[in-house]
């Protein structure tokens, strides 16, 4: 094999794994990163807000179960508004406060907030 044939064959081994880590990335990412818009403003329309604060890993893990959806998901920033967090009686972060005012204090996870909301949580079909 000449030079020029090992040059266009390592530049096509390159192209080639070029092609398979942008494929492989693509399908790491969620599926619909909307998965959970419904659920999300569901949570919303049953007045179940989280309270938390940025520095939160605990509150950032519970973001994260939500993935682009928790744009929906009421949240109050307790760094930012720390007298309604007081007045809310939060003591820890996240805390989770329905309608009636029951607290539920630190990561409830998306199934425990389907049960205390009531919205349907979607199957993973």
């Amino acid at each position: 094999m000449n030079q020029k044939n090992i040059f266009f064959l390592i530049i096509g081994l390159l192209i080639l794994g070029t092609i398979a880590t942008v494929l492989l990335r693509s399908s790491d990412g969620p599926i619909d990163s909307g998965k959970y818009d419904i659920f999300a403003q569901c949570l919303a329309s049953e007045n179940l807000t989280m309270y938390g604060a940025v520095w939160c890993s605990h509150c950032n893990a519970e973001k994260a179960r939500f993935q682009d959806s928790f744009k929906y998901v009421p949240y109050v920033e307790c760094t930012e508004n720390p007298n309604l967090c007081l007045e809310k009686g939060v003591e820890g972060y996240p805390t989770w406060i329905d309608k009636n005012g029951t607290k539920y204090a630190g990561e409830q996870g998306l199934e425990k907030l389907s049960e205390i909301s009531s919205c349907e949580l979607p199957t993973n079909n």
